[in-house]
């Protein structure tokens, strides 16, 4: 759809996904006056509490797709994890943002790595893999360790399995254990940690990055984000914040995204793109209490056509965000004994191992 409506307060936003990331973006849009619609095919999702309608349908239904499509005002999308017929059918009827270009390249792993080298910027090394054939010679080509990966639909360290020096593996039983499904094979980075940039882009070009973080993963899952990043330097800072402008930029996108890379030391300190996030992140939680704007707020100022606001974090402030995962939530009350810790919980019934059911932010005076 070419036209671009004037969204303004009293507007409505439409989000595909149900999960926490859309019941902030929902949070952040009434602060602005504005309304979301929440379509995902849980009745359950703990972003319909928090919004002002909801449409409860899988994402392939075509007529109720249309429906939603037809009483919201621009459409955006909490997880990257939509089928691209989803994408199109709502593109043709409304305002997709981000657009479905985007979702189709960063849904991809493979088709996203080469996007990112086509910029000319640096990716793990890698090799498609469709075939027991295809791993056998992969492996040969990059060596050990190396990591397969599922092409689609991966996420905390889910569709994903290591391979190690000298391990005896049967290639075709690998492939069985990921689905017989197309796949990546990544080679070794040796990396000292992992960091993100969030930012936004607006659909005027306009970029604002936050603050570089480091991230911590326990188990493949987010477990802490300090910010920012300590230990590094200002022109790895900045280098980060071009690398996601360049891929912004290239992809055409609106909205908030994140870029998570690796921190490599080997021949002087240089970053290494791991995976391109079309979506608010779990790495930018703490831009709520730690960032004059948020990334909720961005996302929606973004997708709305408006300004985009300050990513500086609050008072110069250095901040900490820790997820609380499965029946880490159960310690709600001691955190809110805490001072300086802001506490968010997503309104998630059942809190199973592995699963983010909240996270608290804690902002500290940054001595560096």
């Amino acid at each position: 759809m070419t036209k671009t409506p004037t969204i303004a307060p009293g507007a409505t936003i439409g989000i595909l996904g149900g999960g926490q990331l859309a019941r902030m973006i929902a949070l952040a849009a009434a602060n602005y006056g504005l309304k979301c619609h929440i379509y995902a095919p849980d009745a359950d999702s703990p972003a319909f509490e928090v919004a002002a309608h909801s449409t409860v349908a899988a994402y392939d239904d075509a007529e109720a797709l249309a429906a939603f499509a037809a009483e919201v005002d621009v459409v955006t999308y909490e997880f990257e994890n939509i089928p691209g017929a989803t994408a199109d059918i709502l593109e043709s009827r409304s305002v997709l943002r981000p657009s479905a270009r985007a979702l189709a390249t960063t849904q991809d792993r493979l088709t996203e790595k080469r996007f990112v080298n086509g910029l000319g910027i640096e990716t793990a090394p890698f090799r498609p893999v469709d075939t027991a054939e295809d791993l056998a010679s992969a492996l040969e080509a990059l060596g050990r360790p190396a990591v397969l990966k599922t092409r689609r639909l991966g996420y905390d360290g889910k569709g994903q399995r290591m391979i190690r020096p000298g391990e005896a593996i049967d290639p075709a039983a690998i492939l069985r254990s990921l689905g017989d499904v197309p796949c990546i094979l990544e080679g070794f980075v040796p990396f000292e940690r992992e960091v993100s940039v969030v930012a936004a882009r607006g659909a005027d070009g306009a970029f604002a990055a936050f603050d570089l973080c480091e991230n911590e993963h326990r188990d493949h899952i987010l477990a802490l984000t300090r910010v920012p990043a300590p230990g590094l330097s200002e022109a790895t800072a900045t280098e980060a914040a071009r690398i996601a402008r360049a891929i912004g930029d290239a992809l055409g996108y609106v909205g908030v995204f994140a870029v998570e890379m690796f921190l490599v030391r080997e021949g002087g300190e240089r970053l290494v793109v791991n995976e391109i996030a079309p979506r608010v992140h779990n790495s930018g939680h703490w831009t709520i209490e730690g960032a004059l704007s948020s990334q909720f707020d961005q996302h929606v100022r973004a997708v709305c056509g408006w300004p985009l606001g300050d990513p500086s974090r609050t008072g110069g402030m250095a901040v900490e965000m820790e997820n609380l995962i499965g029946a880490d939530a159960d310690s709600w009350a001691g955190i809110l004994g805490r001072p300086g810790s802001h506490l968010h919980l997503y309104g998630k019934g059942e809190a199973r191992p592995g699963r983010k059911m909240g996270h608290v932010t804690r902002l500290i005076p940054d001595r560096r």
